[in-house]
């Protein structure tokens, strides 16, 4: 593994997801791997589970790990080529990022949309000037549109809960990712990446429900049956991925906010006592009902303590390539 920006960059996602089931149950089986070698994680954005999750997969691995947080700690970023750096940029990435490649072994870089134009946003301009200036490996902590780590996370949670079911086992699963209502416009990356990991993993019978005019780019959701009756959709969900995201077309809106898209205890009755995730932080009773998400059906919890482990398999493959070198 070169980089790790999407799930383009995942040649087996069982074997990764394995990897990181493996670190589950042994944390430190690779602690040298990472010995004398260093991650830069570059924050233009702020950060919970991420940056946290990040820095302990690195320490587990023997890497040193060193959180940068631009704007607060350096100086404000110019990525435009071409740039006439006469207003509130201070430093080209052009600069900045090869120093970074001679400072660090692996970047780890978190950007985030504007959600006022879209051709920019999916662009995805900043990541991709990163990846052509530092000369070093680059993981995505979540870009303009995608946010991976997340997503193998949310794949490795499901493999558990089908391990540890058997009535889950020896069948394809129902995963249904359901539209949630939200006090402001929020980016599609976390609702494109869970699309674009589900359809790539390939075992599961996928929908994604969701109002009228709050479609995804068809590039992530590929296959996916779209429906716009949410209890149609959940009707014998395995696992519902509740997530909010803005309207892709008409960028960056909300049109409708309907709290009749909640997920409560009764919409979970129409499951097959489905298994309830949400990347987190999550607005309680706005997207979910305290019920739901302190209920017995939630996994929420078991899924950010897995980023831990999805961090640490993909950082165990970037240390691999690297010694191969």
């Amino acid at each position: 593994m070169n980089q790790f920006i999407s799930v383009e960059d995942v040649a087996d996602i069982p074997s990764l997801v394995s990897q990181a089931l493996a670190f589950k149950q042994d944390p430190w089986k690779s602690k040298t791997l990472g010995q004398q070698k260093r991650i830069g994680c570059i924050f233009l954005n702020p950060s919970m589970r991420t940056r946290l999750s990040t820095q302990i997969a690195a320490q587990q691995l023997g890497m040193e790990c060193i959180v940068f947080n631009v704007g607060q700690d350096g100086w404000a970023l110019e990525f435009e080529d071409e740039a006439i750096m006469s207003g509130n940029t201070v430093e080209h990435v052009k600069d900045a990022a090869p120093i970074f490649g001679k400072y660090f072994d692996i970047l780890a870089i978190r950007t985030f949309p504007s959600l006022k134009n879209k051709a920019d946003d999916y662009s995805e301009l900043y990541i991709r000037q990163f990846i052509r200036y530092a000369g070093i490996p680059v993981l995505s902590l979540e870009s303009a549109t995608l946010h991976p780590l997340q997503s193998l996370t949310d794949i490795i949670t499901i493999q558990e809960s089908i391990n540890e079911t058997p009535a889950l086992q020896g069948r394809r699963p129902k995963i249904v990712l359901s539209w949630a209502p939200h006090v402001k416009p929020l980016p599609q990356c976390v609702a494109n990446s869970f699309a674009q990991w589900v359809n790539a993993w390939g075992e599961a019978d996928f929908v994604i429900t969701h109002p009228e005019d709050y479609e995804l780019d068809p590039k992530f959701t590929g296959k996916a049956t779209l429906e716009y009756d949410q209890d149609k959709a959940l009707a014998g969900a395995d696992f519902v991925y509740v997530k909010n995201w803005s309207t892709y077309q008409d960028y960056g809106k909300i049109y409708c906010n309907d709290p009749g898209w909640m997920l409560t205890d009764k919409k979970l009755a129409l499951t097959n006592q489905a298994r309830v995730m949400h990347c987190l932080p999550v607005r309680r009773n706005v997207e979910l009902s305290d019920e739901v998400l302190d209920g017995p059906q939630s996994i929420v919890t078991r899924e950010a303590s897995n980023r831990v482990w999805a961090a640490q398999a993909v950082l165990a493959e970037l240390l691999k390539t690297i010694r191969q070198r």
